[in-house]
């Protein structure tokens, strides 16, 4: 199918009315048509792994044509060079998350990336850097613990950054990483309180959030079933 039947498409299913609301949450209302997650995962189901559309989609600028552009990608096919050139298109925090966590996580440029992209001053490229350390974390099942240790690092250099769309990026990707087990977990907590002592706002919050939810009995339950689960398949 053509990518102005599919324009087409979203612009029948678009509600403006939507874009207020999307725009409370931060959300970026330009090129915005207002079509739903759902809607927009109906719509991939029909296009699995067309990189050709993917491509096109994405030139479109329309905000939710990027959503779905990741969803139909075919990661196998992705090029450093094309991330490089989508990311600099990252406009709104909803267009890097779903990117990074459909479709950029799965390539093997992964790692890479992100130790670059959070190293960056662009706010949306930053975030797409910490998200792909929150992606990785949950997605990468084979990535043993020192796999995450230079993770750590790039956290903690960069928890004084008080935009709203990188502090919580940064606090993300390092509780998914303490959420692998109880070893990360512990070392997760060691870094919020390394953030503490540098005492800036963004850090502190960062490292309060972080060990609440590392901390909790909730967190400490889910990695003890998941450690029995381990060693019963042993």
């Amino acid at each position: 199918m053509s990518v102005s039947t599919i324009i087409k498409e979203l612009k029948t299913l678009s509600d403006p009315c939507k874009l207020e609301g999307m725009a409370r949450f931060g959300i970026n209302p330009k090129n915005t048509l207002g079509v739903s997650m759902p809607e927009l995962y109906s719509i991939a189901k029909l296009y699995k792994r067309d990189h050709k559309l993917a491509l096109e989609l994405w030139d479109t600028g329309i905000h939710e044509a990027k959503i779905l552009s990741a969803m139909i990608d075919d990661h196998k096919k992705v090029t450093e060079s094309q991330m490089n050139s989508w990311v600099e298109d990252f406009d709104s925090w909803d267009v890097c998350d779903q990117v990074v966590m459909k479709l950029f996580d799965k390539t093997p440029y992964a790692r890479q990336k992100a130790f670059e992209w959070a190293l960056r001053d662009e706010e949306f490229v930053k975030r797409a850097g910490f998200v792909m350390m929150a992606a990785i974390a949950v997605h990468n099942k084979k990535a043993d613990d020192k796999y995450f240790d230079e993770f750590f690092q790039y956290i903690i250099n960069q928890s004084d950054d008080d935009r709203n769309f990188v502090k919580k990026a940064v606090n993300w990707a390092l509780r998914q990483i303490g959420k692998r087990n109880h070893n990360l977990r512990l070392k997760a907590i060691d870094v919020a309180n390394e953030i503490f002592d540098r005492n800036t706002k963004a850090g502190n919050w960062i490292a309060r959030d972080a060990i609440r939810e590392l901390e909790s009995n909730k967190t400490i339950q889910i990695l003890d079933r998941k450690a029995n689960k381990k060693a019963l398949r042993i």
